[in-house]
């Protein structure tokens, strides 16, 4: 049973922002329980197909370059998928970026752009990409779409990135809204919402020994995220090992929040 249920045999995966970091992390996660294919995004052409190449190690996986922070982007990633499936098991919304400025200073583009990319884009692609999540979904082998959000959303210190945690807030609850949206196409919705991990975002405070130290000790688990922390909980979601679970928002945060 062990097998079966944390298995990801025969499913087809999107995942944007699956060049680096945590979606990088996801995409091979899928690759090893047995996906049959794992396509990956990114805005950076070269960095994304040197990163399908690398993952292709662990299984097939197909790079499909471009901006899903715009609707030209969307569409043609949507697009292009029709070409090549008749159908998508999971999409993975990783994708996402952040704004840092003090409260006084905080400019109305650092607003429009962290939300817009975290919050607007997730949901159109979701919306475009539900004929293809619904196309095999019945109610014995589901859909999954695994929305990526953060404990900036969850806990009240936004340390200056006041769009960033306001987006991740709102993609934690278009979570909830859109599986009991889409609960009766056979389409789960969850989010994941990760505390420190490490990526080319958090390379400001890893690169610091000092802060790095501090802000170890406000993590009860006192240590920062690893690749399999991740991914497992994400094969977890995608896989019948989460056939009964939706609309739910799971820290994987070694106990932040507990004391944030």
């Amino acid at each position: 049973m062990f097998e079966s249920l944390f298995s990801m045999q025969d499913k087809i995966c999107l995942v944007t922002g699956g060049s680096r970091g945590l979606g990088a992390f996801m995409a091979q996660g899928f690759l090893e329980a047995g996906a049959k294919r794992v396509y990956i995004t990114a805005r950076k052409a070269e960095a994304c197909l040197n990163a399908a190449k690398e993952l292709s190690q662990f299984g097939e996986c197909i790079p499909l370059p471009g901006d899903v922070s715009t609707a030209e982007g969307v569409t043609q990633l949507v697009t292009e998928l029709h070409k090549r499936e008749t159908h998508l098991d999971v999409l993975v919304n990783n994708a996402g970026t952040a704004w840092g400025a003090p409260f006084g200073q905080f400019p109305e583009i650092g607003w429009d752009k962290v939300m817009d990319v975290n919050v607007k884009s997730p949901f159109f692609l979701t919306q475009a990409l539900t004929p293809l999540l619904t196309a095999n979904a019945n109610s014995k082998v589901s859909s999954s779409v695994i929305n990526v959000g953060s404990i900036a959303g969850i806990v009240g210190n936004g340390l200056d990135t006041f769009s960033y945690a306001a987006s991740k807030s709102a993609i934690h609850q278009l979570t909830r809204v859109l599986a009991n949206e889409l609960a009766s196409s056979h389409v789960r919705v969850n989010a994941i919402a990760p505390g420190r991990f490490y990526s080319k975002m958090t390379e400001f405070l890893s690169e610091d020994q000092a802060a790095f130290e501090q802000e170890l000790q406000s993590i009860p688990m006192r240590r920062w995220g690893e690749a399999s922390d991740i991914a497992g909980v994400a094969i977890m979601l995608a896989s019948k090992a989460g056939a009964f679970i939706t609309g739910q928002i799971i820290p994987v945060d070694g106990g932040t929040t507990l004391v944030n």
